[in-house]
Order: structure tokens, then sequence, then C-alpha cells
């Protein structure tokens, strides 16, 4: 966990830490700013993605041991489930929906 957290500390300052000299020369910061915003895009998607068919896993598999101990609830539980999905899904769709914003329309990259 440190050296993940490391390496976005690295990236957050490579991305952000350039002096003056460097910010004038506004093509080279758009190139660098995008870059990274693809590489966040990347790896929040993969992290989203991950969380999310961790949480429906464990989600189907807690449904699925409820209703082998009591089938008579199979049908709640079931409904209950797919409202859960639904939860999960919809925050993996909020981290498309933000790595979009990142790479098409960045409010960071100056349009010169």
């Amino acid at each position: 966990m440190k050296k993940i957290l490391f390496l976005m500390v690295v990236c957050m300052a490579a991305a952000f830490g350039q002096d003056a000299s460097v910010v004038a020369e506004v093509p080279a910061v758009n190139e660098t700013l995008k870059s990274f915003s693809a590489l966040a895009a990347c790896v929040g998607l993969g992290i989203a993605a991950l969380g999310g068919a961790v949480g429906m896993g464990n989600t189907a598999a807690a449904t699925i041991a409820g209703t082998a101990r009591n089938p008579g609830l199979g049908g709640k539980l079931m409904g209950t489930m797919f409202i859960a999905l639904a939860m999960i899904e919809a925050q993996v769709i909020y981290t498309l929906v933000i790595a979009l914003v990142l790479l098409f329309a960045n409010p960071f990259i100056a349009f010169a």
C-alpha cells in the first residue's frame, strides 16, 4: 500500500511540479497533462472494475449461501442482491464518467 501511495505522489509531483519556464511552453504542459490524465483514467477504471468485481462476487456468494441455508427466502434474497449489484455497478459507472471527463473535457488543459 505504501508503494502505491508513493507512486501516486511521484506521478502527481511530476505532473504538477513544473517550474515557470516549462509552464510558458503550453504545448509541452498540455502533452504531459494529457498523458497523466490518460494514465489516471486507466488506473482509476482498473481499480474500480476490480473493486466492483470483488463486491459483486461477495454479494453473489452471500446470496447463494443464504439461499442454501433457507430456501424459502430465496426470492427475497435475490431481489436484495439485484439492488446491491446495481449499487455496486453505479460506483463503477461514476468512475467511468470521471475518466471520460479526464480524457475529453479536462478543465486543467489550457487550450491555446
